[in-house]
């Protein structure tokens, strides 16, 4: 039986009630009090009331005549554990169980139940404690997998999630920044906009963007992600490349044949995961550089902001930016600014505005129009072969599926058969710009005469071996 279907009626009504905050804080406390305990079986009613006894006592709760529950239970200080624990029973967010050497109830988590306290637990938790997604945990399991000497599949699947993971994490994070922008827009005077910058940042994601620039190298471990995706890919078809040359010398049904077919199909299920990190590496860095972007947009924003309310004035009672407007339009400004001095005891003379400020007023001169001739574009030269570059419009896995399927005894070999279409034709440009950039001592690369078949395709013949 699936958990969704182990879940009571009566689960869903702790979120409908008025005192669902205080079901959240007594849950997580008797949550983490069973952790630190020793007792196998879990912890008795008597203790589970004292730990919501004293988050009771720490809580601000109005204690008048209209503390009633859901079930129309009168609340008060003394009964209120009582209360909440049966409930959490009788809802089933607590099962409860009778030990016969304590001679006394004992109550646990289902395992239902464990997941939505765990939840609350991170909602309340304003340290923000929970596991950090970064490049580094990426990069950490794609190595545990290149030394890794069984290449244990589920090494790749965690990489996989902590790509997920940090991709969810800067749309999160995008999302937040958006509604910094919103509120930006909305504020009319300099302590609003101050607030807000404030706000933006000593939050939580600004404490994370912090980490993937600083401590994590994001740029320095995102190329050596790219790396060890290459490698290990490298690797795991050489494995496979072996498997299937042994396979034909093995006798079907034996546990030598079975064996060496599951690691082909382990083999082929690690490069569908690793293609899948590389693609997520690739969203991981988009979203990471558009993040930037906002960042920049946003302290130019505000500096904008800024310059605005300085030159315009405030729409509010700021006193500042009337202060400020009122001065420019008095003709006894410097004298109100000299017995502002003596009356403030400034350590310096006060200036309102110097060369080297920020705030410029605009010049009602505006300079000269004067036309420009447009110059006509330089021809480039687009004949070059060096210039023709094709567009990546086949996946990796494609590409790799093609070279399989032309290849015998591991040597790849083009005849008049190979292209049947023009994305053949593309793909045996692909393997063999591929080849030429990363040959190696270990491959030989033959280029013969022109190929043309019924088709009329027209086409070098290629063959590459291995030395």
């Amino acid at each position: 039986m699936s958990l969704i279907n182990r879940i009571p009626h009566d689960f869903y009504k702790l979120f409908t009630s008025k005192y669902t905050e205080y079901y959240m804080t007594f849950l997580v406390a008797i949550y983490d009090a069973m952790e630190q305990s020793y007792s196998v079986l879990g912890l008795t009613e008597k203790e589970c009331r004292a730990v919501m006894n004293e988050k009771i006592a720490a809580a601000a709760i109005l204690w008048d005549a209209e503390n009633y529950d859901e079930e129309g239970v009168f609340l008060t200080r003394s009964n209120m554990a009582s209360v909440c624990l049966k409930h959490f029973e009788d809802w089933g967010w607590l099962k409860q169980d009778y030990d016969e050497t304590l001679n006394s109830y004992v109550v646990t988590f289902p395992e239902y139940s464990q997941m939505y306290v765990e939840l609350f637990a991170r909602l309340l938790d304003e340290s923000d404690s929970q596991e950090r997604e970064s490049v580094l945990a990426i990069y950490s399991y794609l190595y545990t997998y290149s030394v890794d000497s069984e290449k244990n599949n589920e090494i790749l699947k965690s990489a996989l999630n902590a790509s997920k993971r940090l991709v969810r994490m800067l749309v999160n994070m995008q999302d937040g920044m958006r509604e910094y922008f919103d509120e930006l827009s909305r504020q009319k005077d300099f302590k609003g906009i101050q607030d807000v910058l404030v706000k933006e940042i000593n939050n939580s994601d600004s404490r994370k963007y912090a980490i993937l620039t600083t401590t994590d190298s994001f740029y320095r471990y995102k190329e050596a992600v790219k790396e060890l995706i290459v490698k290990n890919l490298d690797e795991n078809e050489a494995r496979r490349r072996k498997k299937e040359r042994e396979l034909p010398e093995l006798e079907p049904g034996t546990p030598a044949f079975v064996r060496c077919e599951r690691a082909i199909r382990l083999c082929d299920e690690a490069a569908d995961i690793m293609f899948r990190i590389e693609r997520q590496s690739d969203v991981i860095e988009r979203r990471y550089n558009k993040l930037i972007e906002q960042k920049t947009v946003f302290a130019g924003r505000a500096a904008a902001r800024i310059r605005y309310i300085m030159q315009e004035g405030s729409d509010g009672d700021d006193r500042t930016a009337a202060f400020v407007s009122l001065l420019n339009r008095s003709g006894k400004k410097e004298e109100i600014l000299e017995a502002l001095s003596e009356r403030v005891r400034m350590s310096m003379p006060h200036q309102l505005m110097s060369s080297e400020s920020l705030y410029r007023r605009k010049s009602a001169e505006r300079d000269e129009f004067i036309p420009q001739a447009v110059k006509p574009e330089e021809q480039t030269e687009t004949d070059q072969i060096d210039s023709f570059v094709l567009k990546p419009l086949y996946t990796r896995r494609e590409i790799e599926r093609f070279r399989r399927k032309n290849e015998k005894d591991g040597v790849f070999c083009v005849t008049e058969d190979t292209v049947q279409s023009v994305e053949d034709l593309e793909k045996l440009f692909f393997v063999w710009q591929e080849a030429t950039e990363t040959a190696q001592s270990s491959q030989e690369i033959e280029l013969g005469g022109e190929c043309e078949n019924s088709a009329g395709f027209r086409y070098s013949s290629l063959t590459i071996r291995g030395r």
